[in-house]
């Protein structure tokens, strides 16, 4: 095995948006730096057979079932390092690039001893001016993840340590996978690449937001549904797993000090979301959000981390 990189990408019924994302790495990317490894979670729309058709010569991964984001990914990971690779680069199928964004990635780590992980700053696909994600960081009074964006952050030629790096586009070393383990499949959907991001630290790795490449993102097309029943474009499970999971992850990473910050706050943005999806008749939503906040408190740890 002589290229370096494992390059996933999880397709879910995405057919289109996984092709454009394909030919845009083809088209400017070092073929010699990747392997490009494809994972299908199951789809139904034939999308596993028309990639097939159109890109025969990358590697194939029939999950059979939609396993997730988390266990979806871990089978292309598992891949990745049984076969040998030193890095494994997630990104996400609506994506597209328009420069070799690989390379300076595996440099980066390659003259970077102590970092783990890193991902490129990614800007939106359809406003290519604006940055969707410029570092992605974790309020430990407050309990919540947030992201750098155009609006909040002027320079952006500068690497940062950061909290978390954004499962959108990450590249890690197969080496500290080993060791710090997958995604953690339970979460299934959300929040699983924060989780992994803290245990990374953990284990004393730093994860490296690097401005030097970028690429670009759709953002949510998985999540995407026709306005049916007044419940809006964003399907109504999202907001189940992001609680869910959110939740999951303060249970583990919060600090206790800030434990009534955390719980105030958290319940003052569960109890407008649930106001609002109430005013609005989203009631698929109203029910999905408090399964979250429910699974998300009842669920025994030894059962989230097994």
């Amino acid at each position: 095995m002589s290229k370096p990189v494992a390059l996933i990408l999880l397709n879910w019924n995405t057919p289109t948006h996984t092709a454009n994302c394909i030919s845009s790495i083809m088209k400017h990317c070092d073929a010699t730096q990747y392997d490009l490894i494809i994972a299908d979670n199951g789809s139904t729309d034939g999308s596993l057979a028309l990639l097939k058709a159109q890109f025969p010569e990358h590697i194939y991964i029939d999950n059979k079932e939609n396993l997730g984001f988390a266990e979806g990914n871990n089978r292309a990971l598992s891949y990745s390092i049984k076969h040998n690779y030193t890095y494994s680069l997630l990104l996400n199928t609506d994506t597209e690039t328009d420069e070799d964004f690989i390379t300076p990635l595996v440099q980066h780590l390659e003259s970077h001893r102590n970092a783990g992980a890193v991902q490129p700053a990614i800007f939106y696909l359809h406003k290519r001016d604006l940055l969707w994600n410029g570092g992605s960081y974790f309020s430990k009074f407050f309990g919540v993840t947030y992201s750098k964006n155009q609006k909040s952050r002027q320079n952006l030629k500068d690497v940062e340590k950061v909290d978390w790096i954004t499962g959108c586009c990450f590249l890690v070393r197969n080496e500290v996978l080993k060791h710090a383990g997958l995604f953690n499949e339970q979460f299934f959907l959300y929040y699983e690449d924060v989780e992994l991001s803290f245990r990374l630290r953990e284990q004393g790795h730093e994860l490296h937001y690097f401005p030097g490449t970028k690429v670009y993102h759709e953002a949510g097309v998985s999540g995407k549904q026709s306005n049916k029943n007044n419940e809006g474009t964003l399907s109504p499970i999202i907001h189940y797993y992001l609680c869910r999971n959110k939740i999951w992850f303060l249970r583990r990473y919060g600090n206790p000090i800030f434990a009534p910050v955390m719980i105030l706050h958290n319940s003052f943005y569960y109890g407008a979301l649930f106001s609002y999806f109430f005013l609005r008749n989203r009631r698929k939503k109203a029910q999905y959000l408090f399964k979250g906040i429910r699974e998300g408190l009842i669920t025994p740890k030894s059962s989230i981390w097994p």
